[in-house]
């Protein structure tokens, strides 16, 4: 029971706060794990299901991670809060960004601050704000590619930005999509989406294996 005359600290969908006031709120609502603040209002996630989130989630993980292994200088997070503006702070499901010279940066509270190079989230439905309003968000502070997995509607969509605008890019013939700021981050769409996960990394590691992402290795080494 609440003390008289302290007020109680909620944080629930639909509130409208300031970036400052919501990270007060969250920090103070420890039953909360997972809340976004876009365009000022606030996101409360539900309960994570396992086919529907959970699973997913670890296999990008797994292939985002064993490419972050192959290329020092890369960075990735998983349900990392990341201050994009004074309106918009979100805790994507993945990130690589780059760890010197790139759009973003640690704060000294330890947040990202600035756009990420690369994010991926998992969408209930192709009607989640992932694919509406955080999308608008993500495009709008320059995040270069955003990727969504709709896994219950079994759609990827790998979003580039170009001209200020996110243009989504079709796979090639083998169903591959490739990276185009983290050169040899290739993906098997079809065999990511049929859960098959050896053949997933065996795509990536031919991407590991292209001339165009030992290039990148070296440039990062010197940068």
């Amino acid at each position: 029971m609440a003390r008289l005359g302290v007020p109680i600290v909620t944080l629930e969908s639909g509130d409208r706060l300031s970036r400052d006031e919501f990270e007060r709120r969250y920090g103070q609502c420890p039953h909360i794990k997972k809340a976004e603040l876009i365009e000022g209002v606030v996101y409360v996630a539900s309960p994570v299901r396992i086919r529907y989130h959970a699973q997913p989630h670890s296999d990008l993980i797994f292939w985002a991670k064993t490419y972050c292994l192959a290329t020092p200088g890369v960075m990735m997070g998983n349900d990392g809060t990341v201050r994009l503006d004074a309106k918009n702070e979100t805790q994507p499901d993945i990130f690589l960004r780059y760890q010197e010279g790139g759009q973003s940066r640690i704060s000294d509270d330890d947040y990202i601050e600035g756009a990420p190079e690369l994010i991926a989230e998992i969408a209930a439905s192709s009607a989640s704000y992932d694919l509406h309003d955080k999308k608008d968000v993500y495009c709008r502070c320059g995040v270069k590619e955003y990727l969504v997995w709709v896994v219950p509607e079994q759609i990827f969509h790998w979003f580039r930005l170009d001209h200020q605008i996110y243009v989504c890019q079709p796979p090639d013939q083998q169903g591959i999509i490739q990276s185009s700021t983290f050169p040899g981050l290739w993906l098997n769409i079809p065999a990511l989406l049929s859960g098959e996960m050896l053949q997933v990394l065996e795509t990536l590691q031919a991407g590991l294996n292209s001339p165009e992402h030992q290039e990148f290795v070296q440039r990062l080494s010197k940068s």
